[in-house]
């Protein structure tokens, strides 16, 4: 089974690549500059060249406040991308997963959203995920969209890494308290993508197809989050962080507005699929232990 993987080069893209390939997908990854998204024209080729059993859409735009100003590039990224995407997997009759994300949702409810809950954006990059998504499920009837929170792992740029330097070079870091949600390691969320692909395998694509949610089980602030990352990291390296001070969200003003309560619900994902999701804790764990292996290797 030959599976296009577009973002192949970020931290969900790149965990896709080794996962996959070690379960004996043919994997083909895609990423700037040999495919742009928002080609219409590119993106036709690649498919109509390469004949992909399926595609896994983890290309986006992801500086959440740069887009607030980079308004255009959001838009051409996190909509018109799927769109092109979706439109073109229809001709070629390919069926297509997105990733998406919480930051759909206002945070204004206080339980976990389900995915036919309403959504309503806060900023220009929840926004542009809403808009993406909109186009997928206009476009293309045999499509996942799945809509995940707080993404992190070993490779590419996230949350853990930047509180794992600040850890190192500050005896005191002042972190939000009072936005809430469930982090979701890569290797976990790729996993579960697997899975999705093996039930289309297994079943030929007859599956409940629509949107999921899949994150970490447990919520916790992103004061809670840094903590136990440190906690963690102390097991294996030099934390010189004394003391993690609770700030509001008024206290670290940003261009976009946060929801300040994104927890997901993932029953129905577990119920369709009988995806297993471990602890956000546990999960933890398994990545704080890698980076700091590869921190001491250096």
């Amino acid at each position: 089974m030959k599976i296009l993987v577009t973002g192949s080069k970020g931290q969900l893209g790149h965990e896709l690549l080794i996962q996959g390939n070690n379960l004996g997908y043919a994997i083909l990854p895609a990423d700037l500059p040999e495919l742009d998204i928002t080609d219409k024209t590119q993106v036709k080729h690649w498919l109509e060249k390469f004949q992909p059993s399926l595609v896994v859409n983890a290309a986006a735009y992801t500086n959440v406040d740069k887009a607030e100003t980079e308004q255009n590039l959001a838009f051409a990224v996190n909509r018109d991308g799927p769109a092109n995407l979706a439109e073109a997997c229809a001709k070629f009759e390919i069926p297509l997963i997105h990733i998406s994300t919480d930051f759909i949702f206002d945070g204004k409810k206080r339980s976990p959203y389900i995915a036919t809950d309403p959504v309503y954006p806060l900023s220009i990059y929840g926004k542009s995920k809403q808009e993406g998504e909109n186009e997928v499920r206009s476009r293309l009837k045999k499509h996942i969209i799945l809509r995940t929170a707080w993404l992190y792992g070993v490779h590419g740029q996230n949350f853990v890494k930047t509180m794992l330097r600040l850890g190192r070079e500050k005896e005191v870091i002042s972190v939000v308290a009072d936005q809430f949600g469930s982090p979701t390691s890569a290797a976990d969320l790729t996993a579960a993508v697997l899975q999705i692909i093996s039930r289309i395998k297994k079943y030929n694509g007859d599956i409940n197809w629509g949107t999921y949610h899949y994150c970490g089980i447990g919520i916790t602030t992103w004061h809670g989050f840094t903590k136990e990352i440190l906690s963690l990291a102390r097991q294996y390296i030099s934390i010189k962080t004394k003391d993690v001070k609770p700030i509001s969200t008024a206290e670290y003003p940003t261009k976009a507005t946060r929801p300040c309560f994104s927890a997901l619900d993932c029953g129905l994902i577990k119920k369709n699929f009988g995806i297993n999701i471990k602890p956000w804790q546990d999960s933890l764990k398994t990545v704080i232990r890698q980076l700091c292996q590869k921190e001491t290797e250096k």
